[in-house]
């Protein structure tokens, strides 16, 4: 776990390894959120990221018979 500390104008600078792991570049946009006492940021990606991201899911399940 890394510790960081928050500046005089209230910024943070993200470790290393966890920007590479994630590959976070400059200017990305983040989403804040609080939950209880923490804050979760989650790195902004285009829709177009997604593409693909389903390629191989199962279409061949069975539906109800209400839901045909």
């Amino acid at each position: 776990m890394e510790t960081v500390s928050v500046s005089p104008k209230f910024q943070v600078v993200i470790p290393r390894r966890i920007r590479e792991a994630l590959g976070l570049r400059p200017g990305q946009k983040l989403q804040a959120v609080q939950y209880g006492d923490r804050v979760e940021l989650i790195p902004l990606r285009p829709l177009s990221a997604a593409r693909g991201f389903l390629s191989g899911i199962a279409t061949d399940i069975e539906r109800d018979e209400d839901r045909a």
